[in-house]
């Protein structure tokens, strides 16, 4: 490991234990994921979590690549649920359908992104982590797709960006080296099959900024 980043994942690892030891039982509000959440993400159709790594794309945008994950226990699937730029999302709302949110990687700090480039594999439009230290562009903005008033954290949902309309999808192109066996992660222009998505393991937010309740193996 890189002894520059050493102290960072300690940080992060403390970070995990620290708001764990802090948890709560169940509340009646529980059921619902709230804005400041930490979780991880599983693609339904595909059974792999949404991740990403400080592995730049070898083409295209050539930013840090965004994959699909069939481990569980991955500390580099965390994602943070956030308000969009200059908006208020407070720390342990349920977040509704249709609202507009940020998911910044635990690791690096950067947000999940797409843009008018195309993917390596399938040739879709790239998804990326772009920003630094939690702050990008609006084009890291996506709008949580649910049926109901509140994003339930049993729902499968579906995360379509704001700025290009696609959506989060996975339809199981799989990555060589140096990340061999993760999946092509990128946005597609239609809802179907592959672009369903569930909470999984993570640490659930309420309003006292205390955690609700978490899930971890």
């Amino acid at each position: 490991m890189d002894p520059l980043k050493t102290p960072r994942v300690c940080l992060d690892v403390i970070l995990l234990f620290v708001v764990f030891g802090a948890c709560q039982g169940r509340d009646p509000d529980s059921g619902y994921v709230t804005c400041g959440s930490l979780v991880k993400l599983l693609n339904t159709r595909h059974n792999v979590r949404l991740h990403s790594h400080d592995v730049k794309y070898g083409s295209g945008s050539g930013q840090q690549s965004v994959t699909g994950v069939d481990s569980a226990d991955d500390a580099n699937s965390y994602w943070r649920i956030r308000g969009k730029p200059n908006e208020t999302c407070q720390r342990g709302v349920p977040i509704k359908c249709g609202q507009a949110v940020r998911f910044t990687h635990m690791k690096t700090g950067r947000n999940l992104h797409t843009h008018h480039f195309s993917s390596p594999l399938s040739n879709n439009q790239e998804v990326s982590a772009f920003g630094e230290n939690g702050e990008g562009d609006d084009l890291d903005v996506w709008t949580v797709q649910c049926s109901g008033t509140y994003w339930e954290r049993d729902d499968a949902v579906r995360f379509k960006h704001l700025g290009t309309s696609v959506f989060l999808s996975i339809t199981g192109e799989q990555y060589g080296h140096p990340i061999r066996g993760q999946r092509e992660v990128h946005g597609m222009p239609s809802p179907n099959q592959h672009n369903y998505w569930k909470v999984m393991e993570g640490v659930f937010i309420q309003p006292s900024n205390e955690p609700l309740h978490h899930d971890e193996l």
